[in-house]
């Protein structure tokens, strides 16, 4: 079969899809969201049930962002672009991007346990849904707990004023969160730091050869670029700071 029949085909397949749709009535499918009285509780608390599910996908990015090593890795690849001066370069898509899909792999096998063991038994019907809450925060709450700071922890369990907790099961979801995330934040400025130090020598360098040129008016950036780009490519930057900071995550 030749170029030209094929493309008659699917011509003459597309005047007929519009033709269909253009003179004939369609029945699409609806969704339609209101409210009614009603006396049966089993209606409203459906009812309830939906309107928390619709909230907890609101609130599904934020979770990511939150409970995850998403905020480390973002934050580490923004302190590289500033200490390398490039601006824009990699754009802010691209680094959202990237740490997105390197959170997935940090966190697959989590990620994995909570399919196994908390949402495949609730969809066959096999688990309950508290149950299936429960079985998800597990492997959350060991990664947390294996980032977490021991004086992180030990501020927000005194400023929730609860009891000293004897094990980590006893410490509460919403006091580990806010500790895992300024322990999060710690990291990612220390791992900044540390990357800040090499490009920093390359810019006090090329001012200094600036001052002794006499060439004071030069930003010394437009010398130190060029250099911080060879100096990254040369050394395989990228994947001596990726891998550093996948294993940074134990």
């Amino acid at each position: 079969m030749s170029d030209r029949t094929l493309k008659n085909i699917f011509l003459s397949l597309g005047i007929i899809l519009f033709s269909s749709f253009a003179f004939s009535q369609v029945t699409l499918p609806s969704l339609n969201l209101g409210f009614k009285t009603t006396n049966n509780p089993t209606e409203v608390v459906n009812t309830i049930k939906l309107v928390l599910m619709m909230t907890v996908l609101t609130l599904a990015p934020a979770i990511l962002i939150m409970m995850t090593g998403f905020t480390r890795i973002l934050i580490v690849l923004s302190f590289l672009r500033q200490a390398m001066g490039v601006q824009q370069l990699p754009p802010n898509q691209l680094l959202v991007g990237l740490s997105l899909f390197l959170t997935f792999f940090v966190m697959g096998p989590a990620f994995t346990e909570i399919n196994q063991k908390a949402l495949q038994p609730y969809v066959a019907g096999t688990l309950g849904q508290e149950q299936a809450v429960d079985n998800a925060l597990i492997p959350l709450r060991r990664f947390m707990f294996a980032q977490t700071r021991d004086q992180d922890l030990a501020l927000f369990i005194k400023l929730a004023k609860i009891d000293q907790p004897k094990t980590r099961a006893d410490v509460p979801t919403l006091v580990l969160i806010p500790s895992f995330i300024i322990s999060e934040l710690k990291t990612s400025f220390m791992i900044g730091f540390m990357i800040f130090l090499p490009f920093l020598i390359i810019d006090i360098l090329a001012a200094s050869i600036l001052m002794s040129m006499g060439m004071m008016m030069v930003p010394p950036i437009v010398l130190s670029l060029p250099f911080k780009i060879m100096l990254f490519v040369l050394v395989d930057g990228w994947s001596l700071l990726i891998g550093s900071m996948v294993k940074s995550f134990g």
